[in-house]
């Protein structure tokens, strides 16, 4: 899980999955509490997943929220 995935690609991090922000890589303090989880969620989600999938390349997995 990284926010600068250009610079996790070029130093070859196999498996990618793009946070939020830099001071606040899995959350936004905007949002209300329940958004907030929900994006938590998603993105650790993602990730479990991206863990779990078989690659052959570099590959940057997609988060929707």
């Amino acid at each position: 899980m990284c926010n600068l995935t250009n610079i996790a690609l070029s130093v070859g991090a196999n498996r990618i999955v793009p946070t939020v922000s830099v001071p606040y890589p899995l959350g936004n303090p905007a949002l209300p509490a329940a958004d907030q989880i929900a994006l938590r969620l998603h993105r650790v989600g993602v990730a479990l997943d991206a863990l779990e999938t078989e690659i052959s390349e570099q590959t940057v997995f997609r988060v929707t929220i």
